[in-house]
């Protein structure tokens, strides 16, 4: 629900940019997104960036018990659940982050979902979208969990927030942490 009002918010007033999604596995998301573009009649292009090949090695900051491979999901999938839906297909990015972020990302970007589940994966994902997002722009982070507000969430992808949290530290840009129950993400505004 948190993520229908956030995309419709940059459509209805007219946010400069397109939409990405950094990690879209099998398209959920995505879709979600693509129907808020349709119902809006919005002539935004959608950009979906996945490895296909699941999760890259993780690291200690990840504070995971994910491993390297997991989450994998093809890229016939998220074709297959946008045809299901009768929506366009995005333009699909298949890669790791920092490979295909730098060559691809669309110059202004007015919503972007960000969905690396690692520390290192969100902070590149930081690194190249947020210099392209526009004034007004949300950047919307999955599996952002603060368990001081939300002591019941999902926390087993700690290193989104520590990424979230070091990357935002010098931008005068703040994390807002909407309710959304077990189910824990953020976001930020683009000043």
């Amino acid at each position: 629900m948190n993520m229908y009002h956030l995309v419709s918010q940059t459509l209805a007033y007219q946010v400069e940019g397109d939409l990405v999604e950094v990690g879209c596995n099998a398209g959920q998301s995505a879709v979600l997104i693509a129907k808020v573009m349709r119902d809006f009649a919005s002539d935004k292009e959608l950009h979906v960036y996945d490895s296909f090949e699941g999760l890259p090695p993780t690291k200690v900051e990840d504070g995971t018990v994910y491993k390297e491979g997991d989450l994998a999901v093809s890229e016939e999938t998220v074709r297959k659940n946008f045809l299901l839906h009768d929506l366009k297909i995005p333009a699909i990015h298949k890669g790791w982050f920092e490979d295909t972020l730098p060559a691809t990302l669309p110059a202004k970007v007015s919503f972007a979902h960000l969905d690396g589940d690692l520390y290192d994966s969100i902070m590149v994902s930081l690194k190249y979208v947020y210099p392209r997002l526009t004034r007004g722009a949300i950047c919307l982070v999955d599996d952002y969990c603060d368990p001081q507000i939300n002591p019941d969430g999902w926390n087993y992808l700690p290193g989104v927030k520590k990424a979230c949290d070091e990357f935002l530290s010098d931008k005068p840009e703040r994390i807002c942490y909407p309710y959304s129950g077990v189910f824990t993400h953020a976001f930020f505004r683009k000043l």
